[in-house]
């Protein structure tokens, strides 16, 4: 019996790595005069989108494509699965609903490279997903609608925040009117919080613990640590292709320390740059997420048992 036809997906894409891209660039350039990428919320935490069935994160690219869907649809929940995985759980996506094309890698073993002494055979390939948001979707108790409820008090996640940096042994400076990290003194400067304003929806006290979140993710990138570095790939845009690995996972800790993402004036220089990664290279932005998320993943690493326990799953959704 074939299956009724109550949702349309997007035609089988022949190339994911270009459909998420291009849905990101149009994302970007619907708003022209905009610095701020499109997954960001004023004045509201990020929260890592979730897979309805198996409650686990997504991860990486997926995470940020799920993100930009729900910020430019407007949806409340995010709790995603697949047409199959809905209708398990008893729903029904809706007549005309669009879904969302997400990505997993399968590993298999092919023949090494007999030029490449280093090939150990190991290869990826990806698999295209179409996933729907709890909001297009009949016959489901979405938790997750209405407010956007915090966890705990601002006071408890800021410190919340502020143990996970400190259990990074990161070393920070303060003073100053900058915040960076610098990799000859391998240190974090930043300023003083009262160098820090508030806005109407969003704390300095917030403002000063995602920034500080942000130079936390260049602090991982260093030669000691993940060692992050793109060679000729990037050229010119090697900085700022760090800087969008940076913006990325800074999202995806301050999504599960429950952080209000910060207006960062200064990702105005680099949006430029940004967008000509993207429109130069389709699988950039793929490498930039799985690079920001590799980074959260080792941040989480240097947590101690505390810590750990205000953090989410980042398992792969099943």
């Amino acid at each position: 019996m074939s299956k009724p036809a109550f949702a349309r997906a997007p035609a089988p894409a022949k190339d994911i790595h270009a459909t998420v891209t291009n849905g990101l660039i149009a994302a970007i350039e619907a708003k022209p005069g905009a610095w701020i990428m499109p997954w960001r919320h004023s004045g509201q935490s990020l929260r890592l989108p979730l897979n309805a069935a198996s409650k686990r994160a997504y991860r990486g690219i997926n995470t940020v494509a799920l993100w930009v869907r729900a910020q430019e649809s407007g949806y409340a929940s995010r709790l995603w699965a697949t047409y199959k995985q809905w209708t398990e759980l008893g729903a029904q996506v809706r007549k005309g609903e669009t879904g969302t094309p997400i990505v997993f890698y399968k590993t298999f073993q092919a023949e090494p490279d007999p030029g490449d002494p280093g090939d150990d055979g190991r290869r990826r390939a990806a698999r295209s997903f179409t996933v729907f948001n709890a909001s297009q979707v009949d016959g489901f108790d979405d938790p997750d609608t209405g407010e956007q409820a915090l966890p705990a008090d601002k006071p408890e996640r800021i410190e919340a925040a502020e143990r996970f940096v400190v259990a990074t042994l990161a070393e920070i400076r303060y003073g100053g009117d900058r915040a960076f990290y610098r990799p000859s003194t391998d240190h974090i400067q930043m300023p003083p919080l009262s160098a820090f304003t508030g806005t109407a929806t969003m704390g300095a006290d917030e403002a000063f613990a995602a920034t500080k979140l942000h130079e936390l993710l260049h602090w991982s990138g260093a030669p000691q640590r993940l060692n992050r570095e793109f060679g000729e790939r990037f050229g010119d845009d090697t900085y700022a292709f760090e800087e969008l690995i940076a913006e990325i996972g800074a999202c995806m800790l301050m999504a599960e320390l429950s952080i209000a993402p910060n207006i960062r004036p200064d990702h105005a220089q680099y949006l430029a740059h940004w967008l000509g990664i993207l429109k130069q290279d389709k699988r950039a932005i793929f490498t930039a997420a799985a690079r920001a998320q590799e980074a959260v993943e080792f941040l989480r690493g240097l947590q101690t048992e505390p810590a750990q326990e205000i953090q989410e799953p980042l398992a792969a959704a099943a």
